[in-house]
């Protein structure tokens, strides 16, 4: 499954953490953050995962937010 969110972070640097984190969450094939855009694009297999992404998400940078 292929999803896109939008996404709320305050530099680029933040969010290349969030993206890093993403793709580090089990489940996740591939994550892509687009800063520019403030969206997230998700390639995954359960929707659990993507409440796994948003924990390691907030624990890599606490200015992103995710919303599901």
């Amino acid at each position: 499954m292929k999803k896109s969110y939008k996404i709320e972070v305050d530099c680029p640097n933040c969010a290349a953490k969030m993206e890093t984190a993403a793709n580090k969450t089990e489940g996740v094939k591939e994550a892509n953050v687009n800063f520019m855009l403030l969206k997230m694009k998700v390639e995954f297999d359960p929707q659990a995962v993507m409440e796994a992404v948003q924990h390691n998400c907030k624990k890599a940078t606490s200015d992103g937010e995710i919303f599901l």
